[in-house]
């Protein structure tokens, strides 16, 4: 499974806003921004997002998975904060 795949697969599983999704080598760091997140509890956050993957994962498709998870709200100052300068 590629990064692109991912992605696809989460935004439309999770009605997201955007997903970003990077690897190296067998491991996967996912960032998952929708308002589907405000309100979770950041472990609820994180079993939304495992949910749509899971089948991949026991699979062995996807090995190592990390998730950030934000609200648009977030991100955007997330964004700002994290800026190069």
């Amino acid at each position: 499974m590629d990064c692109k795949e991912i992605e696809t697969l989460l935004i439309q599983a999770l009605s997201l806003d955007e997903a970003h999704v990077t690897s190296d080598g067998s491991h996967f760091k996912v960032v998952a921004v929708g308002e589907c997140f405000d309100g979770m509890s950041r472990i609820k956050q994180q079993q939304a997002v495992y949910a749509p993957l899971m089948e991949h994962i026991t699979s062995g498709a996807l090995h190592a998975v990390t998730i950030k998870t934000f609200t648009p709200t977030q991100w955007k100052r997330e964004k700002v904060f994290n800026m190069p300068m």
